[in-house]
């Protein structure tokens, strides 16, 4: 790990999680997998927001971070209430019925 800063690893870090998350929203059908995969490209975004504040000494991002936590938290609760009611109609929580 010599010549690797923390700032790299971070966003290399970020990069992986922002794939995997558009991944799986793109290829799962299954509406609990598509929020998952929101929920990770949202915490690759928080984490790259937190590395470049620490590199570049700015606390305004850990607000700001967590100010996305918040409505990150307010929008899955929105939509696993949606899902529920969407799975009582339906019977499934896929999104081809």
């Amino acid at each position: 790990m010599i010549g690797i800063s923390y700032l790299q690893i971070s966003l290399y870090l970020g990069a992986l999680l922002m794939c995997i998350g558009v991944t799986l929203v793109i290829t799962r059908r299954n509406l609990i997998m598509m929020l998952i995969g929101i929920e990770l490209m949202l915490n690759a975004s928080n984490l790259n927001l937190i590395a470049f504040g620490k590199k570049f000494g700015q606390t305004e991002s850990h607000l700001f971070v967590l100010f996305i936590l918040l409505v990150a938290a307010a929008e899955i609760s929105i939509a696993l209430a949606l899902l529920i009611q969407f799975y009582k109609h339906f019977q499934s929580s896929h999104l081809e019925n």
